[in-house]
């Protein structure tokens, strides 16, 4: 059972002042000679983020607010706080074990299964707390759509996959149903190569189009919040190229939070980008500021291929 300290108020929620933003025009750079974040974060220390004031015009679907996590005595999340536009598509970056993962698994409390597990702060969707005592979690995975590194297509026809979500809200309109197969499929960029195959198996798609599949029923219930966690990762370039497309298209309509260890892809799909660092938010802003012009050294140093 995950252990929790006391959560944010609704109250505190709407007054937090989350993450350091300078002032339209007051981007100052870190000097050369100044001591490196990386230092004070090696030595267990957090740090604060540091973002970029466009985040502030920005509508808000998800809210971190400054969220620990440990896994029994190790501390793998520190105070992280970030605003997620909504209707964007939001990337994190960072090398390998920085916590990216972890935290997109906090958002609809797939961490909740560890028994160690142990966290510190709040999160909202749509203002409303996740963490709060009175929250049904299966309730609230209902309204995020989860799409994992390497797909998961249930072992049941393409047209029983995609309408899953509906079937667990106990649809049975046959027309409703069929209305949100298409739907879900042409949104996934998927209709027209299944359209005459939707009572045979998902297993038998390619891993690209079991991809766009699993999008598919993620979005098939209408979610407030579509997670990707390297949705890439396991595929060919053809098939990472449709996905990339597809998250062109979906942004808008959803919003989405991708975790990728591409930088090229976090720079292609993203609208904004966080990057990650042991469990730090190092910087946030716009991405095409993060990747050419970034506010701190090491984003830069990450970047350019310094560590990581």
């Amino acid at each position: 059972m995950i252990s929790q300290q006391p959560i944010i108020s609704q109250q505190a929620m709407a007054s937090h002042p989350g993450p350091e933003t300078p002032p339209d025009g007051a981007v100052e750079k870190i000097a050369i000679g100044e001591p490196l974040r990386l230092g004070a974060i090696a030595r267990g220390e957090s740090v604060t983020t540091f973002v970029h004031p466009e985040l502030a015009k920005e509508e808000h679907v998800l809210r971190i607010l400054t969220f620990s996590l440990w896994y029994g005595p190790k501390q793998a999340l520190f105070d992280v706080s970030l605003d997620i536009p909504r209707g964007k598509v939001t990337a994190l970056i960072g090398p390998s074990g920085c916590g990216k993962s972890t935290l997109l698994r906090c958002v609809n409390r797939l961490n909740d299964l560890l028994d160690t597990i142990r966290i510190r702060g709040d999160m909202a969707l749509n203002g409303e707390s996740i963490y709060a005592p009175a929250v049904d979690v299966i309730e609230l995975r209902k309204r995020m759509g989860m799409v994992f590194q390497k797909p998961n297509p249930f072992p049941m026809s393409i047209f029983e996959n995609v309408i899953y979500p509906l079937r667990i809200d106990g649809i049975r309109d046959r027309a409703a149903l069929n209305e949100a197969c298409e739907k879900a499929l042409r949104s996934a960029a998927l209709w027209d190569e299944v359209k005459d195959r939707l009572h045979e198996s998902g297993l038998a798609l390619s891993g690209g189009q079991q991809q766009r599949l699993c999008i598919a029923r993620a979005i098939a219930g209408e979610p407030e919040v579509l997670l990707l966690d390297e949705p890439c990762s396991a595929l060919d370039p053809i098939a990472t190229g449709k996905i990339e497309d597809l998250i062109h298209e979906l942004a808008g309509e959803y919003s989405v939070l991708i975790v990728t260890h591409n930088m090229h892809q976090a720079s292609r799909t993203s609208h904004y980008t966080a990057f990650m660092y042991l469990g730090n938010v190092i910087e946030f802003g716009p991405t095409p500021k993060l990747f050419t012009d970034p506010s701190v050294r090491e984003t830069n140093d990450y970047i350019t291929g310094r560590f990581g």
